[in-house]
């Protein structure tokens, strides 16, 4: 039993960063409905940011917010140099996968070649340990869920008590609709973008927080857990990448508990499967299909 409750502890903690990721991953996709492969690079990227940033002696929060930021203005750049003209020009579904996972593997060597394939660590402790009820957590992971659940309520906030958040919602359901009753709908794609940038850069920097060492395929890795919380709460809806990563997070970290750490990923593949064959529109899919961004 205290080995299930140590579980389930590590599964909440690893399922706010995983929720943080996927967050991101479905802004993007029910806002442009791209399939962006190379989102896992842009989690990368931001993992050596802060690196970069730490080794500098800067203090590690401050680190994350400004790796976080500097995602975010490149995920605005890559959408306009590359997926705002592919949208334009009508490119397929298949075509638009293709060209960011070629844009995935570029960014992964440009930054293989600056910091080299060797493994990394940001060197933090993790602090003192922190008992809630009969749950033990290290005052770093109690930190980081702290953490997911405000970015996730200001989150419910933006999109439900904000003009921003309507005009995502709307031009999430209807792009050519919401541009006739005068939303900005390119500025606030734009926008979304440079969220869900930040949302990369703040869940890959606490993916090395809490990571003994790393090297450039941590995104890539990462990005299969991404996509498979996506895909459980319902893809395109926020609220059901909330739900997908906490899913995620309990079920690995049990599986890890009582089978091996080494499955982690394999367990996280198998749910993204069984999911796409039982329900492919999620846990929350009717409403995602309703409402994608709005939730």
């Amino acid at each position: 039993m205290n080995l299930f409750i140590s579980a389930v502890g590590f599964g909440i903690a690893s399922g706010a960063v995983i929720a943080l990721g996927s967050l991101g991953f479905t802004l993007q996709f029910g806002l442009s409905n791209v399939l962006n492969i190379a989102y896992g690079a842009f989690l990368t990227l931001a993992v050596f940011i802060g690196l970069l940033l730490i080794n500098a002696n800067v203090n590690p929060w401050l680190a994350m917010i400004l790796a976080a930021l500097v995602t975010g203005i490149l995920s605005v750049a890559y959408y306009q140099a590359l997926i705002r003209g592919l949208l334009r020009r009508g490119a397929s579904l298949g075509g638009l996968v293709i060209a960011t996972f070629g844009v995935g593997i570029a960014l992964e060597y440009i930054i293989v070649s600056i910091f080299g394939p060797q493994v990394q660590s940001y060197g933090l402790q993790s602090g003192g340990t922190v008992q809630i009820g009969y749950i033990t957590l290290s005052g770093l992971q109690v930190t980081l869920i702290i953490l997911a659940a405000a970015i996730m309520l200001g989150l419910h906030f933006l999109l439900t008590r904000t003009t921003l958040g309507r005009a995502m919602r709307a031009t999430s359901v209807n792009r050519t609709l919401a541009r006739s009753c005068g939303i900005p709908a390119e500025r606030v794609t734009q926008i979304t973008w440079f969220l869900s940038g930040v949302l990369a850069g703040v869940a890959a920097v606490s993916l090395a927080m809490v990571t003994a060492s790393f090297d450039f395929t941590l995104g890539s890795t990462f990005l299969i857990t991404v996509i498979a919380a996506a895909v459980v709460g319902g893809i395109g809806q926020p609220y059901g990448a909330m739900l997908g990563g906490l899913i995620i997070g309990l079920t690995t970290e049990i599986s890890a508990a009582y089978l091996s750490p080494a499955y982690r990923d394999v367990i996280a593949f198998a749910l993204l499967v069984a999911m796409l064959l039982l329900r492919p529109t999620g846990l929350l899919g009717i409403q995602s299909r309703r409402h994608n961004v709005a939730g």
